[in-house]
């Protein structure tokens, strides 16, 4: 009873710093901004519910972005059985912009749009291990896979994005 006591404590203390970090790896997964406000409100309440599910002293980001991929895919089997719907185009994407040089906010709208327009594992990846600075174990963990498929997805994502940015450089030179 203690432990589940602290792991309680543990999360609601941990959920307050970690919600911008949990916010961005749901706009990774859902590519819409209302979708990853719900998903983010639905992972801290569901993180909430199965604290005791979370071992006191441990990475709760790990344990969290977990949580959150789990839900995630279940909400994608309960859409395809409803409605069958897909991603959004990046384009209907409402990022709001905090940098204040044009030239860097035009990169890093190109940089994402290509990012969103990988397919899922590779994106998902992509977000834990370069924007969230997971290690590939963490990532592995996180996703629940091998970490060469982690390795795997990320040299694919690497390539392809390489591919993408140099023809649209050509495109402008």
């Amino acid at each position: 009873m203690m432990r589940e006591k602290r792991a309680l404590e543990d999360v609601r203390r941990g959920l307050p710093p970690l919600f911008p970090r949990l916010w961005r790896y749901c706009l990774a997964l859902t590519s819409n901004r209302e979708r990853a406000n719900d998903l983010a409100q639905a992972a801290c309440v569901h993180a909430l519910e199965k604290s005791k599910h979370f071992e006191p002293g441990t990475h709760l980001d790990r344990w969290l972005f977990r949580l959150t991929q789990r839900l995630w895919l279940n909400q994608l089997r309960a859409d395809a059985v409803r409605a069958g719907r897909g991603l959004l185009p990046v384009e209907e994407i409402d990022l709001p912009d905090n940098k204040s040089d044009p030239h860097a906010n035009l990169y890093a709208k190109q940089v994402l749009s290509e990012v969103v327009g990988l397919p899922e594992a590779q994106r998902v990846t992509v977000m834990l291990v370069y924007v969230e600075g997971h290690s590939y174990r963490e990532a592995a963990d996180i996703l629940e896979i091998p970490i060469g498929t982690v390795m795997s997805r990320l040299a694919a994502a690497r390539k392809t994005l390489a591919s993408r940015l140099e023809r649209h450089e050509k495109k402008l030179g």
